[in-house]
């Protein structure tokens, strides 16, 4: 077994080259955030100002964008995936995206994308809803719906809905 790297041995240079390499290794698999991008470093034992060097110089040459990111993800969790925005806020802020980044992505997420996305949600679940009665099947799809994160006011109007033609 080789022995463990210690990064804080290394030369400056040397620290930035392998930082790099663990950095870009990561992005080859998906996008990051700074933060997390941050993190992984870190947790490699890369020295802080090292870090924070390499992703100043990653931002300045377009490799990390937090706000792409944020933006990219709102269009696959709510956009392709039907999560409700408060769903989407809670992803991106444990990503470590700002606060002001999240709210430009989410901007766009209004009340009638939010009882759009519910709506395909109520449509995948309305075949397993198939010869329930009407209090069990209300019950599941408000549930399928708030654990989706959708406000309660937009559950139950789409539940409502969707059952209103479910049962005729």
């Amino acid at each position: 077994m080789p022995p463990q790297l210690d990064p804080e041995t290394l030369p400056r240079e040397r620290q930035l080259e392998w930082a790099r390499e663990i950095a870009l290794r990561r992005l080859d698999q998906r996008a990051y955030t700074k933060a997390e991008l941050r993190l992984a470093l870190l947790q490699r034992k890369c020295p802080a100002d090292v870090a924070e060097e390499l992703l100043s110089s990653f931002e300045g040459v377009g490799l990390l964008d937090d706000a792409q990111f944020a933006a990219d993800w709102v269009v696959s969790r709510h956009g392709r995936r039907n999560r409700s925005r408060l769903v989407v806020v809670g992803e991106l802020r444990r990503k470590g995206v700002a606060d002001d980044l999240i709210a430009a992505a989410t901007a766009e997420i209004d009340q009638e994308s939010e009882l759009s996305a519910a709506h395909a949600v109520a449509a995948t679940h309305l075949k397993r809803l198939s010869g329930l009665e009407y209090p069990v099947a209300y019950r599941r799809l408000a549930g399928a719906l708030a654990r989706r994160g959708y406000a309660p006011s937009v559950v139950s109007e789409v539940v409502r809905e969707t059952l209103l033609d479910w049962s005729q």
